[in-house]
């Protein structure tokens, strides 16, 4: 009898064991990774979502037309752009601005004392539409339309007509070509709040073959522009190259 209350006793505790090792299993299967369909759907919504994010951004950097130019909204205020994508209005004449011109005074004071050839006095400033047609038809006369809209542009699309842009010249009255001046304004034109706008190599982005003399007012955020390296269709991630037509 007690041979086969013994028997009972380990059948019993053989059963318990084995139900015991069956439930210690279970966390196993509740930590093993997500079926494949599983993953890829989460992958799936993730990817929307970050293109839909993607596309809000892209379409809170394009430009903003108010009539007489267009703007993109900067770290410190509005920043006018303007190239061959985006044209200023015929009639937007604002004549020179009285905080960029303090600004270039300034910068061209300082080249002068460091004994750089450039004219204190003499530069190529604010540019009506008209006067912008005349110059750039005679480039078209002289060089031929293709050859013009490499260097020169049309009426309604200079930054000059801004009042934001100037043209370093020499003592001379020629454009800024000097390698040591050029290099120095490239380098220290941000810290007075200017940037180099045509940049070498950035034809494609800016529309226009390099000019180390043509520096564009920005403000503060020259800076931020010229330590990335990037053209101003690049930083604020807006549309340049060529002309539509």
């Amino acid at each position: 009898m007690k041979h086969k209350q013994l028997l009972c006793l380990l059948s019993l505790s053989t059963l318990v064991l084995v139900a015991c090792g069956q439930e210690k299993e279970k966390p196993a299967d509740e930590t093993s990774p997500a079926p494949t369909s599983q993953v890829a759907s989460e992958s799936s919504v993730s990817s929307s979502d970050v293109a839909q994010e993607t596309l809000a951004n892209s379409e809170e950097k394009k430009a903003a037309f108010n009539g007489s130019y267009y703007s993109v909204q900067g770290k410190y205020g509005e920043v006018i752009i303007v190239n061959k994508k985006h044209p200023l209005s015929s009639d937007y004449a604002p004549g020179e601005i009285p905080e960029a011109v303090s600004a270039f005074r300034e910068i061209v004071a300082k080249m002068y004392s460091l004994g750089y050839d450039v004219s204190t006095t003499n530069y190529s400033g604010f540019r009506s539409y008209e006067t912008q047609a005349n110059l750039y038809q005679s480039y078209v006369a002289n060089d031929g339309k293709e050859n013009a809209d490499r260097y020169s542009a049309r009426a309604g699309y200079s930054e000059h007509q801004t009042g934001l842009a100037y043209d370093v010249l020499d003592s001379s009255g020629a454009l800024l070509t000097e390698p040591k001046a050029t290099k120095w304004l490239a380098d220290h034109a941000h810290e007075y709040g200017f940037i180099v706008r045509y940049l070498p190599e950035k034809e494609h982005s800016t529309g226009y073959m390099p000019e180390s003399w043509h520096i564009r007012y920005i403000g503060k955020e020259a800076t931020d522009i010229y330590q990335s390296g990037q053209t101003l269709e690049e930083y604020f991630g807006v549309p340049g190259g060529d002309y539509e037509n």
